[in-house]
């Protein structure tokens, strides 16, 4: 069944989250900054927050109407809820924090319960400990077995996994994607890992100031923004100003001025009319650096700079190249000191079209 969601609720005088949307079945990431309103929405889809305006519906079951004074108590709507820091009972074992909300079952179904959702999470070893006696990766296994023992309609999940490794927090995603395979419930994700949006996530709603500005696959969202928001949450290193020169509706292309400079970059096809100011977001990794002017590519952008620093960081070292406007490129170490690159060197920086990403500034 589906989720239905449209709220509002004014936090501040300056601040509101205002959304509407409705998901499928399956997991559905919730994207953005902190402070851009992702907990508030969950906690009112969960009942633990009372939007000013709204309706929330689980399917055709009405759990939020305000204009028909409705709210539906929390333990009552058959809503799962893991929180980024879990509220597990210390005094309990895994298996009493588990069965915590099937009081109302026979010991005999709380016990079949029980043990099939932790085969399913790979903690029936760990049953009869107490929290304290289980690591940080368990004990949040416990918390998703917990909420979803219930067999709730709807979970949602509020960066469940930020304080964990990436071997644990692989293994869970692993585990949260079998379950979901066989139940197909609507999940609200909260995350701020780009991994974890691909690992999961079927949809991505991108949240900014309370209100979605982007909505689609985390293909879509991530690898082909439209907004300036977007593309620096993805991480695209390089924002640049320019304006549209050309349009080419026929290549699919347009050619577009960093402003400032006399340099042109042939990005894909975007909005935005000829003199129109637009920005171009291209990440560091996707920059090739030469200390020869090269000849015979068919990357469409080569743009000559010089180095004015150089930092390595882990497995990459960034080059911060002037080419009338600072522009990021990454380089391996090696890349970096078999072409001799420091400061003050010359070099061009050779782009791909397709890797410039043409975005509306808000």
């Amino acid at each position: 069944m589906n989720l239905s969601v449209r709220v509002r609720k004014r936090l501040s005088p300056e601040f509101q989250i205002d959304v509407s949307f409705d998901v499928a079945p399956g997991v559905t990431i919730v994207f953005g900054e902190s402070g851009s309103g992702k907990t508030t929405l969950l906690r009112s889809v969960a009942g633990l927050t009372a939007p000013d305006e709204g309706r929330i519906l689980i399917g055709d079951r009405t759990l939020l109407d305000t204009s028909e004074g409705l709210n539906v108590e929390p333990s009552s709507r058959r809503i799962g809820f893991v929180f980024q820091h879990l509220a597990l009972f210390p005094h309990l074992t895994a298996t009493e924090n588990i069965e915590y909300g099937l009081s109302q079952l026979s010991p005999v179904d709380r016990s079949e319960r029980t043990a099939a959702i932790a085969a399913s999470f790979r903690i029936r070893h760990l049953l009869d400990r107490r929290p304290g006696q289980i690591s940080g990766g368990e004990r949040q296994r416990v918390g998703l077995a917990r909420s979803l023992v219930t067999n709730p309609e709807i979970l949602l999940l509020d960066e469940p996994l930020s304080a964990l490794d990436h071997r644990t927090q692989s293994h869970i995603i692993a585990d949260l994607r079998q379950w979901n395979e066989t139940r197909r419930i609507p999940i609200l994700y909260v995350t701020h890992s780009q991994r974890e949006v691909f690992a999961l996530g079927e949809r991505v709603l991108v949240l900014q100031d309370g209100a979605i500005v982007a909505d689609g696959t985390p293909g879509e969202v991530l690898e082909t923004p439209s907004h300036e928001h977007v593309a620096h949450l993805a991480g695209f290193e390089n924002l640049l100003d320019a304006v549209v020169v050309t349009r080419r509706t026929d290549a699919g292309l347009m050619v577009n001025r960093l402003a400032g400079t006399a340099i042109d970059l042939e990005t894909p096809l975007a909005d935005g009319l000829e003199g129109q100011a637009v920005r171009i977001a291209i990440r560091a990794g996707d920059i090739l650096i030469a200390t020869e002017r090269p000849h015979g590519l068919s990357a469409r952008n080569v743009v000559p700079g010089s180095i004015t620093s150089l930092a390595r960081e882990g497995a990459i070292v960034r080059a911060q190249v002037d080419v009338g406007v600072p522009i990021e490129a990454h380089v391996t170490p090696i890349a970096s000191a078999e072409l001799g690159l420091r400061p003050g060197r010359e070099v061009w920086l050779v782009i791909k079209t397709h890797s410039c990403r043409p975005v509306s500034a808000v």
